[in-house]
């Protein structure tokens, strides 16, 4: 107690002994290191600086008859002319920027420089960012011989469903197939097309729109057309029980094998509609005597050999059956 009388009294004589003269000179020097402070953020954030981003490159006018391969990455990096205030925004919220590349000059060389191009890069960018230079300076191309193939479209798709609901059906694509064109070894190593992912939450309806082609990093391949409408039916799903006969596979060599039951039953998730499409012939339960004569198993578990597209084996009762086996 004695110890925290002292302190406060230190601490009033100590404020005792600044007069009011001294105060008020105290507060003019911290308004005057405030108002520095203030006036040089404003000059700051209000000068240019100059900004290095990455950027991704889309072509444009790309030449006809002529298939052209890359010889660099798809991104460059631009160094933008912009304030402070925007520099700033720039590191707290950073992303890649996307420039699109006239390719109308390979028509009589195989280079691009973007010093040529900076007016039309800077049409693409904001009035107050400014692009001053892009590094590499020069892009390279090699050229070969185009070709021309068709190849189907796969769509890709995230959907969530409604509780009892999901795809009852073959997802279609109109059109199936879209024509690429470009270098040879390009376009032979597609097999197919994806679709941009269609996404949707709580779904109970048939899914149809238009999505767009992903190029798969491609930016010298064409593809025509560039989207494709797609249809995913969607409908209630119910339950059914099946009473299946097992099968047995690999019993050569034996006079009879008995199996222990001789059926199972198994619940099938399948939709309202093709309830009554889908029977015990549509789905085939067999047991493999390989895996007795091989590791000695007493018992065999069933396996679905046989079920048709879009149903989904929720449980079998038993899973495993005994068997009996005279040579």
């Amino acid at each position: 107690m004695g110890y925290l009388v002292s302190k406060y009294y230190i601490c009033n004589m100590a404020l005792r002994r600044i007069n009011k003269v001294q105060r008020r000179k105290l507060s003019i020097f911290l308004r005057c290191v405030i108002i520095s402070f203030l006036a040089w953020t404003l000059f700051a954030i209000s000068s240019d600086y100059n900004f290095s981003k990455k950027a991704s490159i889309t072509y444009v006018n790309l030449p006809e008859n002529k298939a052209f391969h890359p010889l660099q990455a798809d991104t460059v990096s631009v160094k933008i002319k912009m304030s402070g205030w925007k520099m700033l925004m720039e590191r707290l919220y950073p992303d890649t920027a996307k420039i699109q590349v006239d390719l109308s000059g390979l028509k009589s060389r195989n280079f691009i420089v973007f010093g040529s191009q900076i007016g039309f890069i800077n049409r693409q960018f904001p009035k107050d960012k400014q692009v001053v230079a892009v590094s590499p300076d020069t892009l390279y191309f090699d050229f070969s011989k185009q070709t021309q193939r068709k190849v189907p479209v796969k769509a890709i798709h995230n959907l969530s469903f409604k509780k009892q609901y999901g795809i009852i059906g073959a997802t279609r694509t109109i059109p199936e197939y879209v024509t690429i064109t470009g270098p040879l070894d390009d376009v032979a190593s597609i097999e197919f097309l994806e679709t941009d992912t269609i996404k949707g939450k709580d779904v109970n309806t048939d899914v149809r729109t238009v999505a767009y082609l992903n190029r798969q990093n491609k930016t010298n391949i064409t593809i025509y057309p560039t989207f494709a409408e797609v249809i995913i039916p969607v409908g209630e799903l119910t339950e059914k029980v099946i009473e299946l006969p097992v099968k047995v596979e690999n019993s050569k060599g034996y006079t009879s094998v008995r199996i222990l039951p001789s059926k199972v039953k198994a619940t099938v998730q399948l939709s309202v509609k093709d309830y009554n499409k889908w029977s015990s012939r549509d789905f085939e339960a067999v047991v493999d005597l390989e895996a007795w004569k091989d590791h000695g198993v007493t018992s065999l578990p069933i396996i679905m050999t046989k079920v048709p597209d879009f149903c989904q084996i929720i449980s079998l009762e038993p899973q495993n059956v005994d068997f009996f086996v005279r040579k």
